[in-house]
C-alpha cells in the first residue's frame, strides 16, 4: 500500500546525491518533496507540518559522519522520525495475572471488526493463550452466525445468546463463562454503525462499564486515510480506547492512516490486518513499517512468517539436499506450497530488501509461472519427480507431461532445463559463489539480479547505484530459511 509514497520519497533522496554535505539550501527541495509525498499519502496536515519541521531541525543540526553521504544521512533522519510518529515501539496486548483478560472490540460497520475479532483470537491461540469470543452484535443480520462460523474455522469457542438478547447482558455472561472455564482471554465483538451516533456510543459505554475490559481496541479501515485518525480520536475521547487495529493495510490505500493514528488520537496501533485470510493479522512494529515505507523491506516479518510454516528439522534436511544438488521436483513443489501458505507472492517479495521495485505485472506473471510449474510437476510420475535427469534424456516423457498438464513440450523442456540450472546454482551458492539466477519465474525477469542491484535506500551499506565488486565471503553452513 506504500508503493506511491516509497517512490516519491526515493526521488527525494536522488536530489541530495552528489552533495558533499547537508545544508539549508540543498535540503529545502528535499523537504518540499517529503511534504508533498506525505500529503499525497493522505497523512493528516498537522502531522505533516510537525514531521517536516522535526526532520528539518534534525537534518540541519546533525554532524556529518565520515563515510556517510548526505542523502544516506537524510534517509536515516526521515526513518527515525517515521518511527517516532508511528509510536516508536510495539505495544503488546495486555495480559492480566488473574484471567480472563477482557478485550472489547469497537468500530463502525464495514471495517472488518468481526473478522478482526477472529484474527486476534487465532493470533492469541498461536501464543498458547486460550480464547473465548463473545457475539454481542444483535443488529447486523448474520453477524452472530459469521462469528460462529469463524470460530469453527479457527477452533475457538463462541458465546452467544441469539439476536433477541441484550448486548450488555451477553457481554456480562460471556465474561463470566470465560472466568468459570479458566479461559485466558475473552474477546467481545460489539455492534457497529454506518456512522458514529449516540445510541451506539451509549451501548458501548454500558458494555465497557459492565465488563471493565483490560483492552478496548478500535478497528479502523486504512482505506479511509486520515479520517481513520479522526475516528480514533473521537472514540478515544468519548469511550476511552487503549489501541487500534488497522485493517485492509494490503488494499489500495495511500498509507496516511498508519502515519496519523498515533499522533492524532494518542492511541497506539497494536495490530494491522494485511489480508482477507483469518491468519492475516500482524503485531504493529513502527520500525518495520518505516523500513517498508522507505523501500528497505521487512526481513523480520518475513522470518516470522516462515517460522510459522517451517519445521526447523525439515528445513535443515532441505538445506542439505539443496547444497548437495539432491533437490528434486517433489521438494520444489513442497517449497511452492509453503510459499503459498505464507501469503501472496507479491506480499512476500515486498518484504525482501531490493525487491520492492518489481511491478504488479511482473508479480502477476511470477504467480502465473508458479502455477504452470505446479501443473507440470503434478503430471509427473513419482520416479520423474525424484529423478529430474530422467526427463532431460527422454523427449517422450516430456511430451506425456505436456499433454497431461495442458502445456507445450517446449514449456516442460524449459522447466526441466531451468530446474537443473537452479540446482547447480544452489550448489555453487553453498560453496560461497553467487552466479546469476536462471529464469525460473518467467515474466518476473531475473530474480537473482537482486544480488547484483544496489541495496534499497538506507544508511547501511547503500552504494547509491554502484554495485560492489567484492566477492561474498564463504559461508560453509548457512542456517535459517534459505530453502524458500
Amino acid at each position: 500500500m506504500f508503493e506511491a509514497l516509497a517512490d516519491r520519497l526515493e526521488s527525494t533522496w536522488k536530489k541530495l546525491r552528489g552533495q558533499d554535505k547537508i545544508s539549508q539550501s540543498n535540503i529545502q527541495e528535499a523537504l518540499r518533496e517529503v511534504r508533498r509525498a506525505l500529503l499525497e499519502a493522505d497523512v493528516n496536515l498537522q502531522v505533516v507540518k510537525d514531521f517536516v519541521t522535526e526532520v528539518e531541525a534534525k537534518a540541519q543540526g546533525s554532524e556529518v559522519i565520515a563515510g556517510v553521504r548526505p542523502d544516506q544521512q537524510f534517509i536515516k533522519i526521515v526513518y527515525d522520525e517515521l518511527v517516532k510518529v508511528m509510536g516508536e515501539e510495539n505495544v503488546p496486548l495486555a495480559q492480566v495475572d488473574q484471567p480472563p483478560t477482557v478485550v472489547l472490540m469497537a468500530g463502525l460497520q464495514g471495517t472488518g471488526k468481526t473478522t478482526a475479532t477472529a484474527k486476534l483470537a487465532l493470533h492469541l491461540r498461536k501464543l498458547e493463550r486460550s480464547c473465548l469470543m463473545v457475539a454481542t452484535d444483535v443488529y447486523r443480520p448474520a453477524a452472530i452466525d459469521q462469528l460462529v462460523t469463524l470460530g469453527k474455522q479457527i477452533d475457538v469457542p463462541v458465546f452467544e445468546l441469539g439476536s433477541d438478547a441484550d448486548p450488555v447482558e451477553i457481554a456480562r455472561q460471556g465474561v463470566e463463562r470465560g472466568r468459570a472455564e479458566g479461559i485466558d482471554t475473552v474477546i467481545i465483538d460489539t455492534a457497529g454503525r454506518l456512522q458514529i451516533d449516540q445510541d451506539m456510543m451509549a451501548e458501548l459505554a454500558r458494555i465497557k462499564e459492565t465488563v471493565q475490559p483490560n483492552e478496548t481496541l478500535l478497528v479502523v479501515d486504512a482505506m479511509t486515510g486520515q479520517e481513520a485518525a479522526n475516528l480514533t480520536r473521537t472514540f478515544h475521547e468519548q469511550i476511552g480506547i487503549t489501541g487500534a487495529i488497522l485493517t485492509k493495510l494490503d488494499g489500495d490505500s495511500r498509507g496516511g492512516a498508519a502515519l496519523s493514528v498515533r499522533q492524532i488520537s494518542g492511541a497506539p496501533i497494536k495490530f494491522v490486518g494485511v489480508g482477507e485470510k483469518v491468519e492475516a493479522l500482524q503485531p504493529f512494529y513502527p520500525e518495520r513499517m518505516a523500513s517498508r515505507i522507505l523501500g528497505m523491506g521487512d526481513v523480520l516479518t518475513l522470518v516470522e512468517k516462515a517460522q510459522e510454516e517451517i519445521d526447523l528439522a525439515d528445513a535443515q534436511k532441505m538445506q542439505e539436499k539443496i547444497l548437495s544438488a539432491k533437490f528434486d521436483f517433489t521438494d520444489f513443489l513442497k517449497q511452492m506450497r509453503l510459499l503459498k501458505n505464507m501469503g501472496s507472492l507479491g506480499g512476500i517479495m515486498k518484504l525482501i530488501p531490493g525487491m520492492n521495485k518489481l511491478s504488479d505485472e511482473q508479480l502477476k506473471q511470477g504467480e502465473t509461472q508458479l502455477k504452470r510449474c505446479e501443473a507440470m510437476i503434478n503430471s509427473m510420475t513419482r520416479q520423474e519427480r525424484t529423478n529430474p535427469d530422467l526427463l532431460a534424456s527422454s523427449p517422450s516423457r516430456r511430451r506425456r507431461i505436456a499433454n497431461g498438464s495442458g502445456y507445450k513440450e517446449a514449456d516442460v523442456s524449459k522447466l526441466v532445463s531451468d530446474f537443473q540450472k537452479m540446482r547447480n546454482l544452489m550448489q555453487q551458492m553453498g560453496q560461497g559463489s553467487f552466479p546469476g539466477m536462471p529464469g525460473m519465474f518467467g515474466g518476473m525477469g531475473n530474480p537473482g539480479a537482486a544480488f547484483n542491484r544496489p541495496a534499497a535506500p538506507g544508511w547501511r551499506g547503500y552504494t547509491g547505484g554502484a554495485t560492489s565488486k567484492k566477492k561474498p565471503k564463504k559461508d560453509k553452513k548457512k542456517k535459517g530459511f534459505g530453502t524458500l
